[in-house]
């Protein structure tokens, strides 16, 4: 039954994707805003989470929201990345537009890749770290400019469930160079949702917001040292049977 409900969700997924995808390109053909077009964008991923919940069983719960600056003042987030779920999720529950920074080889996947490439994101080509970043900050500061919050996986991939991966600078360096304070955020999806996963397991995904870290005269590494700490502490308490041999 649990592989039923997988193979459901992902049907679920692809038969809403395909039509919002073409809703969208013929959207930003007519030049509708970015705004537009990302409402359009977050209305499927509610269909993506909705159906998680409906066909899944896979609930959510928000802890920390009061950690959330106002809508306009602009904020680096950066998360604990487990699995797609929170990928779906931050735009769904964050309430405002949000700005992922990802690889632009996800811009080739059908419909998914079409949508996300008609919206303002900034996406890296990985191999060139110093053209990257630099775009990183000169798009990163125009759409914080803007009121949009960027987000940033600090890991880079999706991490085992138990597990740390490489924290990388980029975030706070961002924030530095921008200067904007950055928010931590845990997610224990994996529980629910693995890794590179086809089956996925109903249950409750906590997000717990941490405090927002200010980047004024701060070091890079040490900042994110600071949010790390902070991530990786919130997950055991989140999730401590998958650190209890740790």
């Amino acid at each position: 039954m649990t592989l039923l409900r997988s193979l459901l969700h992902l049907a679920w997924m692809l038969v809403t994707v395909i039509p919002v995808a073409f809703a969208m390109l013929l959207a930003a053909g007519l030049r509708l805003s970015s705004h537009r077009l990302y409402r359009m964008a977050v209305f499927w991923l509610s269909l993506a989470v909705g159906g998680a919940k409906s066909i899944l069983g896979i609930r959510y719960e928000l802890r920390g929201q009061e950690n959330l600056p106002a809508t306009d003042q602009p904020v680096i987030l950066l998360v604990k990345h487990q699995s797609t779920y929170e990928t779906f999720l931050m735009p769904v529950i964050m309430p405002c537009d949000l700005a992922y920074v990802f690889k632009k080889e996800l811009l080739y996947v059908p419909f998914f890749g079409w949508g996300i490439g008609r919206l303002d994101m900034i996406h890296i080509d990985r191999k060139l770290r110093n053209q990257a970043f630099q775009k990183v900050v000169s798009q990163g500061k125009a759409l914080l400019d803007r009121g949009i919050w960027v987000i940033m996986f600090p890991e880079g991939t999706r991490i085992e469930r138990g597990q740390a991966g490489l924290y990388k600078s980029g975030g706070t360096r961002l924030a530095i160079e921008t200067g904007v304070p950055v928010i931590p955020i845990a997610v224990n999806s994996a529980r629910c949702w693995p890794r590179k996963a086809l089956i996925k397991y109903p249950g409750m995904v906590t997000v717990s917001i941490g405090p927002m870290i200010q980047s004024t005269d701060r070091q890079p590494e040490e900042m994110m040292l600071e949010v790390q700490q902070w991530i990786e502490g919130e997950m055991h308490r989140l999730d401590p049977e998958a650190y209890a041999s740790v």
